[in-house]
């Protein structure tokens, strides 16, 4: 997998062994409840396990092993590993990764641990901070939904058999709550809320069978407004995103070169968003770091410091000036979409390269055939030659200020 900088143009491998199953369809789900945030499923030793990645594809990591799950003794490696594309395609989930620009931070996904199979019971897990830290919720595949802007969540679990059950929860999948709506019994057929996630009412719709045998359709529309009805300012908090636990650094939550704080509703507080709710954050540059810059280099495991990629072409020659052709090579060059400000900032390093200059060709000799020519020749040939100096001249000079034009451009 490749990404691209900001116009689309210059790409870097960003994922090897990035899991494709040949029918238009990947893994890769981009988080949009929090900016720079990708996830998907990569092959590795004939497993399926997921990665993400919080810098728009610079690097990927595991995903943490949630606090309040328990992977057993026979689990080596206990991370999180969530169903994508390739996991509905074959009916092991109902519904992959979802998230939503209004609801800052929330990602509800299906997931397993150790590593992605068919004979694993996929259970809900919900990320409240964009996918860096996780936990279980809800046994079982489910359906689900997000309604006021992440306030409210909404879940029916996916079974064929039985009576058909509502849950909802208005503290990001912590504590859930059961909402009966119906009393006589259907099979569930699906899901569905607004566009959005603005409203507070969702449509959950089946059919029932009745005495001669043919299904009769049902479908109930739930409208969550007169359960959830206080609207304060005081159940709002600022929240720092793509911050660490006990971060305490300048460089905390910067992703790109910037820092975003979000006001959002706390967790624990029994409140709605509403329909005019607009999502409020804050940005604040960051000092420029080395992480910051990389282009035509690779880093060391563990460390920050740049060396050269052997097939990297990043050269920049300067035409011939002075007598001298110059080289400017540069470790680091900004990341695409970076604005950091301050800080590092890279130095270009000139080495001279060689000697150049333009060697004159020997002039063919020209024969008299009279006194009258003989005194004429000497005064042309001068003339002829200085009119090919002067062109000469011109030239050099053009070329010298279109190429200055491109490599000024470039950097």
């Amino acid at each position: 997998m490749y990404t691209s900088d900001d116009r689309g143009i210059l790409f870097s491998k960003s994922l090897e062994r990035h899991l494709f199953d040949g029918h238009r369809k990947s893994d890769f789900t981009n988080i949009t409840s929090l900016r720079g945030v990708y996830l998907t499923n990569k092959l590795d030793v004939g497993r399926i396990k997921s990665v993400i990645s919080f810098n728009r594809g610079g690097t990927w990591r595991p995903l943490k092993k949630p606090e309040n799950i328990n992977c057993g003794d026979k689990i080596k490696s206990c991370n999180l590993h969530i169903h994508g594309e390739h996991s509905r395609n074959n009916h092991i989930v109902p519904m992959v990764t979802l998230s939503e620009p209004a609801a800052v931070g929330l990602v509800i996904a299906h997931s397993v641990g150790d590593s992605l199979s068919s004979s694993q019971h996929p259970d809900v897990f919900v990320s409240s901070d964009g996918g860096y830290n996780w936990r279980g919720t809800l046994r079982g595949p489910h359906h689900y939904t997000i309604l006021d802007s992440g306030g409210l969540i909404v879940a029916v679990e996916a079974h064929r058999e039985g009576q058909v059950k509502t849950i909802f929860s208005t503290d990001e999948g912590q504590c859930w709550k059961l909402y009966n709506f119906t009393d006589q019994p259907f099979f569930f057929a699906g899901l569905a809320s607004e566009p959005g996630t603005n409203a507070m009412t969702v449509s959950v719709w089946g059919f029932r069978p009745e005495e001669d045998g043919q299904p009769m359709w049902v479908a109930v529309t739930i409208d969550f407004q007169s359960l959830i009805t206080r609207e304060n300012d005081n159940d709002y908090e600022e929240w720092l995103a793509h911050s660490t636990e006990g971060g305490h650094s300048e460089r905390n939550g910067c992703v790109l070169g910037v820092k975003e704080t979000y006001r959002r509703l706390k967790k624990q507080s029994l409140c709605r968003n509403g329909r005019s709710f607009v999502v409020m954050k804050k940005q604040s540059p960051c000092l420029c770091t080395r992480e910051d810059f990389d282009f035509g280099y690779y880093r060391h495991i563990n460390t920050s410091e740049c060396v050269r990629q052997p097939s990297a072409a990043n050269k920049t020659y300067e035409l011939c000036l002075n007598g001298e052709e110059d080289e400017l090579l540069t470790e680091y060059r900004k990341v695409p979409s970076d604005r950091c400000e301050g800080g590092f900032s890279p130095q270009l390093i000139k080495q001279t390269v060689k000697a150049c200059g333009i060697k004159p060709s020997p002039a063919p000799p020209v024969k008299s055939t009279s006194s009258v020519t003989h005194f004429d020749t000497p005064l042309v040939l001068i003339l002829v030659c200085a009119g090919a100096v002067i062109i000469v001249l011109i030239a050099i000079v053009s070329a010298v200020i279109v190429v200055k034009r491109v490599i000024y451009r470039n950097r």
